[in-house]
C-alpha cells in the first residue's frame, strides 16, 4: 500500500507565533511598517532594527521511493519578529534590512537548484534532503553574519555598495530558481 506524506517546516524557529509573513517577491520591498517587533530581540542597544526571515519548506513523499517528489521552498520575512528602532530608521538602514531579506532568497534559490537537481524520487528526499538542507543553511548563517560584519551594520557605505551588487548579481544569476515549486 502506498501512503503519501506532507511535511511542512520552517527554518530558524519560525512556528514560533502566529504573526503575519511576507513571502518574498522581487517587485515588493520591505516598508518599516512590517516591523512589528515592540521588543529588541537582539539586546544590542546599537541595532537599529532586525530583520527575522528564512525559509519555509514544505514536501510530498511516498512510500515508494520511486515515485517523483514535490517539494516547496518559499523566503518569508516575519512582521512579529521583526523589530525597528523608531526613534533612528532612516531610508538606507530599511535598505541593508531589506538585503537581509534579498539574501534568505539568493540561498532559498541555491536550496531550489541543489534540490531540483539532486532529489528527483520520495527516496532521493529521504536520502539527500537534510544534508542539503543543513549544509545551504549553515552558508546562509554563515554568509548573514558576514554581511552584517563587513558592513557593520550597514554604517559602512561602501561596503554595503558592495553587497548590494553582489546580492543583485547573484539574485540574478539564480532567477531560474526562483519558483517556489520543485516537481520532479
Amino acid at each position: 500500500m502506498k501512503w503519501l506524506i506532507f511535511i511542512s517546516f520552517c527554518v530558524f524557529n519560525f512556528n514560533k507565533g502566529f504573526g503575519q509573513k511576507i513571502i518574498w517577491k522581487e517587485d515588493q520591498k520591505l516598508a518599516w511598517s512590517n516591523f512589528k517587533s515592540k521588543s529588541n530581540n537582539m539586546g544590542n542597544a546599537n541595532v537599529v532594527a532586525y530583520t527575522h526571515c528564512g525559509w519555509e519548506y514544505s514536501a510530498v513523499v511516498s512510500s515508494d521511493s520511486n515515485v517523483p517528489v514535490k517539494i516547496g521552498i518559499q523566503t518569508i520575512f516575519k512582521e512579529n519578529q521583526s523589530w525597528k528602532d523608531v526613534k533612528r530608521i532612516t531610508d538606507y538602514a530599511l535598505l541593508h534590512e531589506q538585503k537581509h531579506f534579498d539574501i534568505a532568497e539568493l540561498f532559498a534559490r541555491r536550496l531550489r537548484k541543489e534540490v531540483e537537481e539532486k532529489v528527483v524520487s520520495s527516496g532521493d528526499y529521504i536520502k539527500y534532503f537534510h544534508g542539503i538542507y543543513n549544509k545551504i543553511a549553515k552558508d546562509y548563517k554563515d554568509f548573514q553574519a558576514s554581511y552584517d560584519k563587513d558592513t557593520r551594520n550597514g554604517i559602512n557605505t561602501i561596503k554595503q555598495a558592495e553587497y548590494n551588487t553582489l546580492i543583485t548579481e547573484e539574485l540574478e544569476k539564480l532567477k531560474k530558481y526562483k519558483n517556489v515549486e520543485i516537481s520532479q
